[in-house]
């Protein structure tokens, strides 16, 4: 595997399409450019919120990565280049703490001159993500907002409604003025049927800088990795692609369910080379043994 470099590397200066429309090219664009060296260039007029919307007018027809997949090939269409970039991010419980938010964002590449397609991820705790039920902007809505960092992030106001209940009501998106917020919830509250309206953080990117933050990261990551070049076939975006577990017990050296080492492989011509665990540990705690602690 060669040393990352922007000197001399296939994608220095080269077009890439970015689908956007929330101003995603503001922490993609500066990451990309520097490493490896592309020129992300905004696909304009595409309606990215067609494949899915955060407050769920529009359900999202296919998985995070399949969506962001697509996305990245209509900034392609739409520019007429060979490569794509695009985002897509999802929220929710933690999957091993479930009473802690996080978010996973996903950040897709394409070229189709040298055939690579992949996607890269990031598992964020660091999010603002949170939602509150309210009849007025009370002492209580107010310890919310101060949570969630408005006016600085903004907030979705709707109708409170049980599960299940798709009725039409009042949506309003982008809230970050407090005498606006005032009007949403007095109005979303009247249309509810419990007298409460819903707030919740808007996780668009463009409204909410901790999530911009976090695209940043990624996007840097992605392009440590495409600068990163294949020692097979020299594609750019050599890198971790899957795991192998079995790490030794420290005491008996049978093996465990943990991860023993990391693969990195070539999205074009699938040669792969194993590596040692990035976090440096050698053998397992007798206490995740099966045959030390059973």
């Amino acid at each position: 595997m060669s040393a990352p470099s922007r000197v001399g590397h296939p994608y220095a200066g080269a077009a890439v399409a970015l689908a956007t429309k929330h101003q995603k090219q503001d922490a993609i664009a500066p990451a990309l450019g520097a490493v490896p060296g592309l020129r992300v260039v905004v696909a304009q007029g595409l309606d990215t919120d067609a494949l899915g919307t955060f407050t769920g007018e529009i359900p999202r027809p296919g998985t995070p990565s399949q969506t962001a997949l697509t996305k990245a090939r209509l900034g392609m269409r739409a520019l007429g280049v060979a490569r794509g970039v695009a985002s897509e991010g999802s929220f929710g419980p933690h999957p091993e703490l479930g009473f802690v938010a996080v978010g996973v964002e996903l950040l897709a590449f394409i070229d189709d001159e040298l055939g690579i397609e992949l996607v890269e991820r990031r598992i964020c705790e660091q999010t603002n993500f949170a939602h509150l039920e309210t009849g007025a902007l009370d002492a209580r809505t107010e310890s919310f907002l101060a949570r969630v960092s408005f006016p600085a992030h903004a907030l979705i106001v709707r109708a409170n409604r049980p599960p299940g209940d798709d009725a039409p009501g009042p949506l309003y998106k982008g809230v970050s003025d407090l005498a606006v917020l005032r009007r949403a919830i007095a109005q979303c509250a009247a249309a509810s049927s419990d007298g409460q309206a819903r707030l919740e953080t808007d996780m668009r990117a463009h409204k909410n800088p901790t999530r911009m933050g976090e695209i940043a990261l990624l996007a840097a990551a992605l392009g440590r990795r495409l600068a990163q070049t294949c020692v097979a076939c020299g594609a750019p975006g050599f890198g971790l692609v899957g795991v192998e577990r079995g790490l030794r017990c420290c005491l008996c050296a049978r093996p465990t369910e943990l991860v023993a080492c990391e693969l990195d492989g070539c999205a074009r011509c699938g040669h792969s080379e194993r590596r040692p665990r990035s976090d440096g540990l050698g053998c397992a705690d007798p206490a995740c043994c099966e045959h030390c602690n059973p």
